[in-house]
């Protein structure tokens, strides 16, 4: 695995694997400090493409593309989690990686991801792995009622089904096509958050605050962040658990790690994604070093310095449903009106066809005091058409 002898200045040419918003705006904040950018995604439209100096249109998989993307980039990163680890291991031949194809490898299987918790010390809700029959078959009574989720390929709620019997669990699994599964146990749920990691070649290791989610049908749909959001002691917890995972992954680059918690008040972990996440967009507005930021520090070799949260903030994520009438016609989400309202920040991605349940921006909305921002939030989503919270 090639690594950075020198920290990479501004001049140089940084590249991601992913034409994503996430991809976006990390182009966007590179450029910002002064790098080029390189994108490799086959969608000619794609919003990160469309903004880099450099658009590699071709699959994560195509050798002559990989080698593009190696040629004109001194560093790589990636904006999608199932990217395919072994072309993230083919780059690293190469050029400097990160995260590292073994770390997204692990965040790429459930079973593995589990696995490593369990090693890390940090609890996760009681599971059984299911791959054959007999392990089917074998699946312990007090596991149900459980979510059965695909152990590859499932984010923003895909690939998951609730099963509350043994019939039910083995007709799920069926209608996944009998795929390599985790069976988690339903576990009584308080709230979610999660904690956005940093972590440099050099073991160096900072991180966002915690982050208070709510989401709806799978997806993310409302952040909040501010002091007293969650007890102090539960989000030390949290942020040791993440940091934990990532130490014990080796890991260089922004991690996100979700949690559970429970109703009574222990936290457990949910997952994580090796790159930045919906919950850290907060960070844009409301800190002074945002995610995308230190995802450019990290791939860079640069100094990490521990962000700062200046102003308590809700984020609130905007879907292609905002973009239809009740009756189904299209229309454009009132943003003048949104705008007027004081501390709001509008960030769209760029994407041509808005569709019910896509991704197409995210409000961030910052103020003097989180009741500000919280009333803020809840006017702007009134005009929306975005369920109160």
């Amino acid at each position: 695995m090639t690594t950075l002898s020198a920290p990479l200045l501004p001049g140089a040419t940084l590249g991601v694997l992913g034409g994503g918003q996430l991809g976006r705006m990390f182009v966007h904040t590179a450029q910002a400090m002064g790098y080029f950018t390189a994108v490799l995604d086959a969608d000619p439209t794609s919003p990160a493409g469309l903004v880099s100096h450099h658009h590699i249109e071709t699959g994560y998989e195509d050798a002559a593309g990989l080698a593009e993307l190696a040629r004109v980039a001194d560093a790589v990163t990636t904006e999608f989690e199932n990217v395919p680890a072994t072309a993230l291991a083919a780059l690293g031949a190469l050029r400097p990686v990160s995260p590292a194809a073994g770390a997204v490898a692990v965040a790429q299987d459930r079973a593995q991801e589990k696995a490593h918790f369990m090693r890390c010390g940090v609890a996760c809700a009681p599971y059984a792995v299911i791959e054959t029959a007999e392990q089917l078959a074998a699946v312990p009574a007090d596991l149900l009622p459980g979510i059965l989720k695909t152990a590859r390929m499932g984010y923003d709620g895909k690939g998951q089904v609730r099963v509350k019997t043994a019939a039910e669990l083995a007709a799920a699994w069926d209608s996944v096509g009998q795929v390599a599964c985790v069976l988690e146990k339903m576990l009584p749920l308080a709230l979610e958050c999660s904690v956005i990691v940093a972590r440099g070649a050099d073991g160096a290791c900072v991180h966002l605050p915690v982050q208070r989610n709510l989401h709806r049908e799978g997806i993310l749909a409302v952040t909040e962040v501010h002091a007293g959001n969650l007890p102090d002691a539960l989000a030390r917890q949290a942020i040791a658990g993440a940091i934990s995972i990532a130490v014990g992954l080796s890991y260089v680059g922004v991690l996100c790690v979700e949690f559970f918690v429970l109703q009574d008040g222990s936290l457990v972990v949910n997952e994580i994604a090796p790159r930045p996440h919906n919950s850290g967009h907060y960070s844009q507005n409301a800190c002074d070093v945002s995610q995308f930021e230190l995802q450019v520090r990290t791939m860079a070799g640069l100094p990490l310095t521990q962000p700062r949260q200046h102003s308590p903030a809700v984020m609130l994520n905007l879907l292609g449903d905002l973009w239809f009438a009740a009756d189904g016609s299209a229309q454009t989400p009132p943003w003048a009106e949104v705008l007027a309202l004081p501390g709001t920040h509008l960030h769209l991605y760029g994407k041509r066809d808005a569709k019910r349940g896509r991704k197409m921006g995210h409000l961030n909305i910052t103020a003097d005091s989180a009741d500000a921002a919280r009333a803020t939030a809840l006017k702007a989503a009134a005009l929306l058409g975005i369920a109160p919270f």
